[in-house]
């Protein structure tokens, strides 16, 4: 196993992780119109504004984990709005009206990056997202792409990383609490902020 910086090569790869751990952790083929909508929200954007902020786990044959994100929210939100949203607004039309349906408040959520930023949290700039399919998790490889992405960010000086889980999902909560991200005084429904010094990458 070997931790490396994104490879254009490495997309598809990336957005089948993303997909195959979108459910809480499980398999999200098949849940939505397109299998692309998870990573079209939650991996592409990133890819195509910070490659240099991806990294992932390769096996010696393919990618089958990543840890990627943005240094800073708030510009990654402006940027998503006039870079990103126009490669992929046509896939997914915006609802109209409120969104009613699990999907339909993905796709609203695409089409407002802006949602993404908290003034709450702008003491931690940074944010990330993390997945390694079922196989390559448990060894330690998670532990080493959150280092390797909060020293990128530490280089780059960033001071703090955020991130958002699932408050249902107590396993991730233990990994991220194991490694030192404490727990940030904003919630919205559901949802768990955790956040953390980039120094501790050191």
């Amino acid at each position: 196993m070997e931790i490396r910086p994104y490879r254009d090569t490495d997309r598809d790869d990336v957005y089948d992780i993303c997909v195959r751990t979108a459910d809480g952790g499980g398999d999200a083929r098949g849940m939505y119109s397109s299998d692309d909508l998870m990573p079209d929200l939650f991996a592409g954007p990133y890819l195509h504004l910070e490659p240099e902020l991806a990294f992932v786990l390769d096996d010696g044959t393919r990618a089958v984990g990543y840890v990627l994100g943005t240094a800073n929210t708030a510009r990654w939100a402006e940027r998503h709005r006039a870079e990103w949203l126009p490669r992929v607004a046509d896939r997914y039309p915006l609802p109209a009206g409120e969104p009613s349906t699990p999907e339909e408040s993905l796709v609203d959520l695409l089409h407002h990056p802006e949602r993404n930023v908290h003034p709450e949290l702008a003491d931690h700039p940074a944010h990330l997202h993390i997945d390694l399919l079922p196989g390559s998790q448990g060894a330690g490889h998670g532990r080493a792409l959150i280092r390797t992405y909060l020293a990128a960010l530490r280089e780059r000086g960033v001071p703090a990383v955020h991130l958002g889980m699932l408050t249902a999902n107590t396993p991730a909560r233990a990994f991220y609490d194991r490694l030192g991200f404490r727990e940030l005084p904003f919630t919205v429904p559901d949802v768990t902020y955790l956040g953390a010094p980039t120094s501790l990458a050191v």
